[in-house]
């Protein structure tokens, strides 16, 4: 039965709720290795053996929001907190320019010392300064006058992770102030303004269902992203979540090649989380679909105080050895590093909505 719904997945790109909930709730090792295998063919028909690098610029763990899950969350007073400077932010993308980079995300807490036009002005500098390169904002909410006016200075990509698309469950991860339809119209905002936009969530949260995971893929499906960030949900010991286990990493792997199936040309990273969860979880994410890792370009000094969750892959690593293991993993299952912008490039068939 889920070997069929798979190949429905293939030839027509969309399952109804119910039947996302059979394929998430009855798939065994076998169904996992067809998706798998499926997946594969897809990325390397579409990308050949080559994975796009995004240098990641964590600016800020500062953050007005409260997430359950999140170790930066405004109420957890545990955390040290530090901004970067303009100059120290050019500092972060000179240094992964030296080393191959060729898009920068810039990603932070919801930082409210960041204006826009502050914010508008240092996106403006970077593509002054490296017009061959992409810019992607990981930010979080604002209004679509700002956001209109970061792509207007240079913005390419925008990723926002819904996080979830059940309003129940979104409210049972945040308080009443982060209201899951302003969630949801950020996306749409961002999409209107034509950022290749991405949309996500976490698998195996606390209280979340198979149902609420079939809903992400109905939302996936409608949404039709550009880039899809998805990982195992972590535990972070400072938060109101931290005696909850982590998410399934099979369960996710087998979440990222049905993604691929649905939407082959998208841009799917292999998390940090992903390699958080499991050693070579990178790499096996790769071999299920993905065809994006994001190493870190932060200064060393403050990877450890941007934990989202605990024991994060890759906080001791400069720009230059974060890359250099990254791509030695890639070359360890045949892939290569590929040092461009990899923009999303959709085919011209349109897919079923």
């Amino acid at each position: 039965m889920v070997h069929d719904l798979i190949d429905q997945l293939y030839q027509t790109h969309h399952l109804t709720h119910a039947q996302w909930v059979t394929v998430l709730t009855d798939y065994t090792p076998d169904d996992q290795a067809y998706a798998t295998q499926l997946a594969h063919a897809l990325t390397i028909a579409k990308f050949g053996k080559k994975i796009f690098f995004r240098g990641i610029v964590e600016y800020t763990n500062y953050c007005r929001n409260d997430c359950l899950y999140c170790g930066i969350r405004h109420s957890n007073h545990q955390v040290k907190r530090y901004r970067l400077s303009k100059a120290e932010i050019l500092a972060c993308c000179e240094d992964g320019y030296q080393n191959g980079f060729r898009t920068f995300v810039l990603q932070g807490g919801e930082d409210p010392y960041y204006t826009t036009e502050i914010f508008e002005e240092i996106i403006a500098t970077i593509h002054q300064r490296y017009p061959d390169c992409a810019i992607t904002l990981s930010i979080g909410e604002s209004t679509k006058a700002a956001y209109q006016r970061f792509f207007d200075a240079g913005a390419d990509r925008f990723l926002l992770r819904h996080e979830t698309a059940s309003p129940a469950l979104y409210r049972r991860w945040h308080p009443a102030y982060q209201p899951f339809e302003h969630r949801m119209q950020c996306l749409k905002e961002l999409k209107a303004i034509g950022y290749q936009t991405g949309c996500g969530f976490m698998v195996g949260a606390p209280f979340q269902t198979i149902a609420d995971l079939a809903t992400d893929m109905v939302f996936t499906t409608e949404f039709q992203p550009e880039m899809i960030g998805i990982g195992p949900f972590i535990p972070h010991s400072q938060t109101p979540f931290k005696a909850y286990s982590a998410g399934n990493e099979q369960l996710t792997l087998f979440i990222l090649s049905l993604c691929r199936i649905l939407l082959p040309d998208v841009l799917l990273p292999a998390t940090t989380a992903l390699g958080t969860v499991q050693g070579n979880g990178r790499q096996l994410g790769v071999l299920a679909g993905c065809n994006v890792v994001m190493p870190n370009l932060s200064p060393l000094r403050f990877r450890k105080q941007y934990l989202l969750y605990d024991n994060k892959a890759g906080i001791n690593d400069d720009a230059a050895t974060g890359i250099q293991k990254l791509s030695e993993q890639m070359q360890t299952i045949g892939y290569q590093v590929v040092r461009s912008r990899g923009d999303f490039q959709p085919r011209k068939k349109e897919y079923h909505a």
